[in-house]
């Protein structure tokens, strides 16, 4: 087994000092502000933000703007999306004034939305359109530059190891590769082993991504992959402190800041919810916390199906936020989040 305490050791991206080695990941309408600041404030050693369409941002959409807003953390970690290398370059500009210390490109993403407009994981199936995507991105901005990719678009396309080695010559200084196929989507298993040919492929840091949610399965895929570090996406639903937890368990120190009790989730749960109220205003906000507040009860809170549905239905946010506290702090399983983690 390798030694996992090197996942508290800090990393080198392009001259970005980052403090430790097991990252979130970047999830559609789930790593927002409030959520990065809580996974950082628990030990993840780098955030980033939501995909942002590079096109969209270009235009100065709102929403767009919101995503890529600096949030204060140490370490600001914007991904693009896109098709077009001229978006991609001024999405790139456009984050790097807003203070962004690494951009990242998805080729990754197997959403049919975005494959279907020939972003995410569709770039790899065309990897001298890729590869102009990089340069132009690399070429616009002075700050590292990284990609997230796939294994390849299916099994008769393994292409990661020759997108990562292109993408290295073109100046990028870290990949990123779930285990899977653009097709699997997220069936089966990630294939951790096939990660170690992007290892073995470039000199740059690679890190491995897909099905990683404890300590365990962060040291398995050091083992199976050879990689530099771990990033970690859906074990994150209602569990913010997830890869904080894995630093803790390499340092084997508790988790910094995880609730411990029926009392102190109550309190973290509807924080967090008012921040996103915040965030978006009450309107949006309230369905953009829906999402989370489900993953949060599934998670720790055994609750009537009724009262699941007040919670995720209601536009009154003080009927919501006196449901959670009913729930929660009354929440046997809350008892063992820390065993848990």
């Amino acid at each position: 087994m390798p030694d996992v305490t090197k996942l508290a050791s800090p990393l080198d991206v392009g001259g970005v000092r980052i403090h430790n080695r097991v990252f979130l990941a970047p999830m559609s309408g789930i790593t927002d502000e409030p959520f990065r600041q809580r996974a950082h404030a628990h030990g993840a050693g780098l955030v980033v933000s939501e995909m942002v369409a590079s096109g969209e941002l270009a235009k100065g959409s709102a929403g767009s703007g919101l995503r890529i807003r600096h949030s204060g953390l140490p370490v600001h970690m914007v991904q693009l999306a896109g098709r077009e290398a001229m978006h991609m370059a001024e999405g790139a500009r456009i984050a790097a004034g807003e203070g962004a210390d690494i951009i990242d490109i998805n080729m990754g993403c197997p959403a049919k939305k975005v494959t279907g407009g020939y972003a995410g994981s569709a770039l790899m199936r065309d990897l001298d359109h890729a590869l102009s995507l990089i340069e132009a991105v690399v070429g616009a901005v002075d700050v590292p530059v990284t990609v997230k990719m796939r294994l390849g678009w299916d099994e008769g396309a393994l292409n990661a190891p020759m997108l990562a080695r292109r993408a290295e010559q073109a100046g990028v200084m870290m990949v990123t590769v779930h285990g899977r196929t653009r097709c699997q989507f997220y069936q089966g298993t990630a294939d951790w082993r096939a990660i170690a040919r992007v290892k073995q492929a470039v000199s740059i840091p690679v890190v491995a991504n897909g099905d990683v949610g404890s300590p365990a399965e962060a040291a398995s895929i050091l083992d199976q992959s050879g990689a530099d570090a771990v990033m970690i996406g859906r074990a994150h639903y209602g569990a913010p402190w997830t890869a904080g937890s894995i630093v803790a368990a390499a340092l084997a120190e508790p988790v910094s800041g995880m609730p411990e009790s029926p009392q102190t989730l109550s309190d973290y749960v509807i924080a967090h919810y008012e921040d996103m109220l915040t965030l978006y205003g009450v309107e949006s906000g309230l369905r953009q916390a829906r999402k989370h507040l489900g993953w949060y009860l599934d998670r720790h809170a055994a609750t009537s199906d009724d009262r699941r549905k007040a919670i995720l239905t209601s536009f009154e946010p003080g009927r919501v936020i006196s449901l959670l506290r009913d729930v929660f702090s009354s929440a046997p399983e809350a008892a063992n989040l820390r065993s848990a983690a």
